[in-house]
């Protein structure tokens, strides 16, 4: 198994199995539980993108008004870097900055969910 290569651009086509969809689904759920915002997933893994796009939006702008402290707190937990949010602003210029960050969390728990496949998968190899 060779190291995901994901970028912004190419984020669907690993989003194409069950299973990833499923454990990337309960990763943003874990991640923002932690600090009392509700995040849910249908089960629905062909609409997963937009399902969990648009409550992450709906959250993410909610916090915004709300709690702003709460809301850095889970970005830092979801480990979503300055840089990464400067370079998918530039890869997709068609989203706003709600839409920007609600799709980094998608990918940066994407990309925590394929890394520990990877490094599992390869584990016992030297």
């Amino acid at each position: 198994m060779n190291l995901p290569d994901l970028q912004n651009n190419n984020i669907a086509s690993f989003l194409d199995k069950e299973d990833i969809v499923r454990e990337t689904a309960e990763q943003i759920i874990k991640d923002f539980s932690m600090f009392g915002i509700e995040i849910t997933f249908s089960g629905n893994t062909e609409n997963a993108y937009h399902e969990l796009h648009e409550q992450l939006i709906n959250q993410i702008s909610l916090s915004l008004e709300r709690d702003y402290s709460r809301l850095m707190a889970a970005l830092y937990q979801v480990d979503i870097t300055e840089h990464e949010i400067a370079k998918a602003e530039i890869d997709l210029p068609h989203y706003n900055q709600l839409e920007v960050l609600a799709h980094q969390v998608i990918f940066r728990d994407l990309k925590k969910v394929l890394f520990r496949r990877y490094y599992k998968a390869n584990s016992g190899q030297v």
